[in-house]
């Protein structure tokens, strides 16, 4: 285990898998936990703290400060402690409070440190020992309602597209590339076996097993969800559906195990959730498609100036989107080129949307792109109005930020259709195949003229004599999911857990 910092999104857990840590202050929590047991060691024999002060050669203020969780002892005082309480250093550091009581105080330090009750300007609460259990048990159950609450009203429409729109924002300044991810997908990947091309189905499997999980298939998962994780008994619940294999499969195993990997804990908010979902999403990508086998072909494509989204795509067993958008990972950190990605909707909608070659999408007043309408002329639009949709479809367009080229395919969802598109500034279009289309479109986007103001005549001619019914999307009536982790029910969730406890997995005696 080495010091080396590294660098993952705004309130990225420190555990990677490889070795390396993002720096942080140790945890209020695990330090108060230990504090508590150090007392509860010295209560049980009758020590106060001036002879554990003696024995150990340490000021009796400061053997406070640790039992309170201020401060965190050194490693070779943590031995001079477990000696003199006649136990054992992992007794000291075990995460488990010492007591209901210590539980109860442990929450109460850590819920009056939340910024929800510190911004109240109330003080604090310090439990003495004739303060009554049920008080205590008062007390941390008001602040979960409270922490609870609080996590409810922020999580409005605006409020979690700013949180995304802030981590979009994030990933452009890094050009959408996390090598601490990188290093462990790819790690553990070659651990379980992978050499080159598609990462198989038996591969997954063994990095499942190697994390202590076994990957389970069932037909009554919760509908709120796509996978679901019991963490006790060691078990990824899939859908049946994922059997017969392909990307699907792969992908939504890779995300359960990534939690796990990355050491993600319960989402305390809108933004966490969002966070956590891209870096499982970037894991599975980084395990699906591990960087060095990435680059090699990549490279070789760009050496022969023959880079192709849809060969990409079928080198590593991907959907197109998938191998998109791990495009964009390496294409500016690894290859040198600056890059787009669309993928758009039949209506016209950006659905999502990265950019660092300076496109430029249309914005809300948050600054989120998704839901904002794309250029009639732009390829991914363009694209979705083609007949023949075997092949990727490439195009130039001239727009006020420069002219870009474009390769573009689409696809059909239970949603409708939808194009996936890939684009970079004229002056990189040389290292891509399609580069010798003679097709050109010009865009004047965002001027209304350009194809958002209806013709003049036309507008004379229908203007009073017209009244479409418009199609009503469900989300702009629907409340932004809630829950801990947003959109899932929990007390289905709960049930399912607990009826699958009880069973033993298909391929093991009952």
């Amino acid at each position: 285990m080495t010091d080396e910092t590294v660098d993952l999104p705004p309130g990225a857990p420190v555990p990677t898998g490889d070795g390396t840590r993002a720096r942080r202050p140790a945890n209020t929590g695990d330090r108060l936990t230990l504090g508590r047991r150090i007392r509860h060691f010295r209560t049980v024999r009758s020590m106060t703290l001036d002879q554990l002060g003696r024995e150990t050669g340490t000021a009796p203020s400061q053997l406070s400060l640790i039992e309170n969780g201020h401060r965190e002892p050194r490693l070779s005082l943590l031995g001079e402690i477990a000696t003199a309480l006649h136990v054992e250093v992992a007794d000291l550091i075990a995460p488990e409070p010492p007591s209901r009581r210590a539980a109860l105080e442990i929450a109460l330090d850590r819920a009056q440190r939340s910024q929800a009750y510190t911004g109240l300007g109330l003080p604090a609460v310090r439990p003495s020992r004739g303060m009554p259990l049920e008080a205590l048990e008062a007390l941390v159950g008001l602040h979960a309602e409270l922490d609870r609450r609080e996590r409810q009203s922020i999580a409005t429409p605006e409020e979690a597209r700013r949180a995304n729109t802030e981590l979009r924002l994030w990933m452009r300044e890094r050009d959408n590339y996390l090598p601490a991810i990188e290093t462990v997908g790819e790690d553990l990947a070659r651990a379980a076996g992978y050499t080159v091309g598609a990462l198989t189905h038996r591969a997954v499997a063994r990095m499942a097993a190697q994390l202590g999980f076994q990957i389970l298939h069932v037909d009554d998962l919760p509908h709120s969800t796509r996978t679901v994780t019991d963490l006790e008994g060691g078990r990824i619940y899939l859908p049946p559906a994922s059997i017969p294999g392909g990307h699907g499969l792969r992908s939504l195993a890779l995300q359960a195990i990534g939690h796990r990997v990355l050491g993600h804990d319960r989402p305390v908010s809108y933004a966490d959730f969002l966070r956590q979902r891209l870096e499982i999403n970037y894991f599975a990508a980084s395990c699906l498609m591990p960087r060095s086998a990435a680059l090699e072909f990549l490279g070789a494509a760009k050496r022969a100036k023959d880079l192709a989204i849809e060969d990409f795509r079928d080198a590593f067993g991907v959907t197109h989107e998938a191998a998109a958008h791990r495009f964009t990972n390496l294409a500016t950190s690894e290859l040198g080129l600056p890059v787009h990605f669309l993928r758009v909707d039949d209506d016209g909608a950006l659905a999502r949307g990265y950019e660092n070659d300076g496109v430029g999408f249309a914005t809300d007043p948050t600054g989120s792109i998704e839901g904002q309408p794309v250029c009639r002329h732009w390829a991914a639009r363009v694209a979705l109005s083609r007949h023949d949709r075997t092949t990727e479809f490439h195009q130039y367009t001239d727009t006020p930020a420069g002219t870009f080229w474009c390769t573009a395919q689409t696809g059909v969802s239970e949603a409708g259709q939808f194009s996936i598109t890939i684009g970079v500034p004229f002056a990189h279009a040389s290292w891509f195949r399609g580069r010798d289309t003679k097709l050109r479109t010009q865009s004047r986007c965002p001027d209304p003229s350009c194809c958002r103001r209806p013709d003049a005549a036309l507008a004379e001619r229908w203007g009073d004599h017209s009244r479409p019914s418009a199609r009503l999307h469900a989300q702009v009536l629907s409340p932004l999911p809630q829950g801990t982790f947003p959109g899932v029910d929990d007390a289905e969730v709960y049930a399912f857990l607990d009826r699958h406890s009880t069973q033993a997995p298909p391929d093991q005696p009952r």
